[in-house]
């Protein structure tokens, strides 16, 4: 057990020179306090346990039968062998293939369950088990807006680049877990704010998606904010004119996107779709921001990664056509209109995930077997003979 003298659960820097970043009720990372310039070396950073965790939130991917399984034998395993204490959102226990099963019933009674966006459960958990693809981990960052515990990912989806835990050994590995001998990666979050203008006049746009004129007296603002692991999408919606939205960045304007709209991503989103738009790949480790143009009108604009500790800004341009629509994490798309800001810097609140072996060959082997990357066919070797023709 290691004491640690920070009693704040709040991450105090995402890159900083404090020795110790907490995660949940009990977790932390212990770092070298002596690194030179605080540059540490990512396979260094370790889970450790300030108290034996006692509560686990299992995340399952919600009518998957192939998961049914998985999910039962996992939950029957913490709770009579490890003696946790189980939350799963409600939701799933409402699946028939889980209400209905009498002999799973016994242990489900045992269960603490809660809803999303109405139980907080931020201080109850002291790590996370996600059960599916990717999207199983995008959804656990989404519950947790303030410090999220250390989360560990079985690759039980179709992609599968953030789950580096397979399925087979699950006993050995959670054990191993729970005894706090892990490596861990700290994905940075974007916090992303919502502003938007509420008209007592709505909009008026013809049949083509043209703005015609806004209303002229303004009732409130109202403001949102949003936890992102992987992307803000902001995109010309259904309309099929160009995006017309301006950049800011630390209150400058660096340039109007006029596309398709544009990628905010995270280090961990650069190998989601602002891969497929184009953009480098960045591991998580790097502290920055990515920005990617979705189809340019431009043959010019290229993708840009910019330091994580900036303050992006995207409104819509005071001539553009139509409205844009914007997603976090491919969810709670919403519209945005004239005098509506998107605000957008890195979070104080990393997402830790357990790695399999430890943060540099779990990449690199997703980036073989989930993407491919440089897969191509050996060239044959040249003999003296050969090279004489």
């Amino acid at each position: 057990m290691i004491e640690t003298s920070i009693s704040s659960r709040r991450t105090q820097s995402l890159h900083g020179p404090s020795p110790v970043t907490t995660f949940g009720p009990k977790a932390c990372m212990l770092q070298n306090p002596h690194a030179v310039m605080h540059i540490q070396d990512p396979a260094s950073q370790r889970l450790t346990w300030n108290k034996p965790p006692k509560s686990v939130l299992v995340i399952k991917k919600i009518r998957d039968a192939s998961l049914l399984e998985p999910f039962k034998e996992l939950c029957i395993f913490l709770t009579e062998v490890k003696n946790m204490i189980v939350y799963v959102e409600k939701k799933v226990l409402e699946d028939p293939a889980i209400s209905g099963d009498e002999n799973f019933g016994a242990i489900t009674k045992k269960f603490c369950t809660f809803r999303e966006d109405l139980d907080d459960i931020s201080n109850r958990v002291d790590f996370i088990i996600c059960l599916g693809g990717d999207g199983t981990l995008l959804y656990a960052s989404s519950l947790f807006q303030e410090s999220v515990p250390p989360v560990m990912a079985f690759h039980l989806g179709s992609l599968g680049f953030l789950t580096p835990f397979k399925f087979d050994t699950y006993q050995s590995q959670v054990t191993q877990i729970i005894e706090g001998n892990a490596a861990i990666v700290l994905r940075s979050r974007l916090v992303v704010r919502v502003l938007k203008e509420n008209w007592e006049k709505k909009a008026r746009m013809d049949e083509k998606g043209i703005i015609l004129t806004n209303g002229d007296v303004e009732s409130s603002r109202k403001a949102m904010q949003y936890q992102v692991l992987n992307e803000v999408v902001v995109d010309r919606g259904p309309s099929s004119y160009l995006s017309n939205v301006d950049l800011f960045l630390d209150g400058h304007l660096i340039t109007t996107v006029q596309g398709d709209g544009v990628i905010v991503s995270t280090p961990t989103g650069s190998t989601a779709y602002a891969v497929a738009a184009g953009a480098s790949m960045i591991h998580p480790n790097v502290p920055a921001i990515m920005i990617t143009p979705i189809c340019p009108h431009s043959l010019s604009f290229r993708p840009i990664v910019v330091p994580a500790g900036v303050e992006l800004k995207i409104m819509l341009s005071r001539d553009a056509r139509n409205t844009a629509w914007v997603s976090f994490d491919g969810r709670k798309r919403q519209e945005i209109c004239h005098g509506d800001s998107i605000t957008i810097t890195t979070s104080c609140f990393p997402v830790p995930s357990i790695c399999s072996r430890d943060p540099v060959n779990d990449w690199f082997e997703s980036l073989a077997e989930c993407l491919h990357w440089n897969v191509r066919k050996k060239q044959n070797y040249l003999s003296s003979e050969d090279e004489e023709f």
